[in-house]
């Protein structure tokens, strides 16, 4: 399956977005009401700055203390977000996820967001592959 599918199912197409220099107890204001896991950092709300996440708000205020809240996201985002295409694939995606230690992506086309996937996305799309493989397999053998 490919990312633009994902895209499709999830219904809403909107990315939460935090301008830079907004602070870090704004973006955990954001995370909270919203009830996610991360947000792009983005002066336009279509050209990726940064991505700043939840783990990254609690890693900080556990090093740096209360203070961190003050904090400009840009001290604590980060800047250089890998992102995928609507074109990759849920294993590409996946791979890239698993390597860097991340659970959220922008999609890219070209230099302009089009979107965000999020590890439980990706992990949903690949289930319902897995389900209908089974299913193509279980016909194929019962003969259907």
């Amino acid at each position: 399956m490919q990312v633009l599918q994902i895209l499709k199912t999830k219904g809403d197409d909107s990315v939460a977005t935090i301008a830079p220099g907004s602070t870090v107890a704004a973006v955990a204001e954001a995370l909270s009401q919203r009830r996610i896991g991360a947000l792009i950092v983005s002066r336009d709300g279509k050209h990726v700055d940064g991505i700043v996440s939840e783990r990254d708000v609690v890693r900080e205020l556990g090093r740096r203390g209360p203070s961190v809240l003050n904090l400009p996201v840009d001290e604590i985002m980060t800047k250089n977000a890998v992102g995928c295409a609507r074109t990759d694939t849920t294993d590409q995606v996946m791979e890239r996820m698993s390597e860097g230690r991340f659970r959220h992506m922008p999609v890219m086309d070209g230099d302009v967001m089009i979107g965000l996937v999020s590890i439980g996305d990706v992990v949903k799309a690949r289930l319902s592959e897995l389900q209908l493989e089974k299913e193509a397999l279980t016909g194929m053998i019962m003969g259907n």
